[in-house]
């Protein structure tokens, strides 16, 4: 059996120099399709895909969100939280420049800026989640704490 070839992205390169074991997970990524449709490739609760959300605050300070994928983000919450006036999803475009990654491929991991990460706090208590790779039709699956540890997340409860 032909070995899966891992794909060398940012998020990859961060995980592997770190030792993170993580498992790799391909999909037909269908534009607009989102969550539900890695989720329904992968065969596993949408619950445990989590979403990377590049967003960013009145005074434009990109931030990411890591929410369920079956799940959305309370801005008006989210703002609360953060203790800002609001926080807005960024265009597809100003999310790129921040973080590197075409939407549909943003991984938390290996961001072109460093970005403050802020989780749904119930992600903490999966068993495995699984984000994005770094590159559309790419998921890996690891421990939620890996997430903690690598990129000093701050929790919220934000989803509704």
């Amino acid at each position: 059996m032909a070995k899966l070839k891992v794909p060398n992205t940012p998020a990859t390169r961060v995980l592997n120099q770190a030792n993170i074991s993580y498992s790799v997970h391909f999909y037909a990524y269908e534009d607009h399709g989102g969550t539900s449709v890695s989720a329904r490739e992968l065969g596993v609760d949408e619950h445990r895909v989590i979403k990377t959300l590049i967003m960013e605050d009145e005074q434009k300070k990109p931030l990411i969100v890591l929410m369920h994928g079956d799940r959305e983000v309370s801005t008006k919450q989210l703002a609360r939280a953060l203790n800002v006036k609001f926080v807005v999803p960024c265009s597809p475009e100003v999310a790129l420049k921040h973080s590197g990654y075409l939407v549909g491929g943003t991984s938390p991991f290996g961001t072109r800026k460093s970005l403050p990460v802020y989780m749904e706090s119930s992600i903490r208590n999966l068993p495995k989640i699984y984000l994005n790779g770094g590159k559309r039709g790419f998921l890996v699956g690891l421990d939620p704490q890996v997430v903690i540890d690598l990129l000093d997340v701050t929790f919220v409860e934000a989803a509704i």
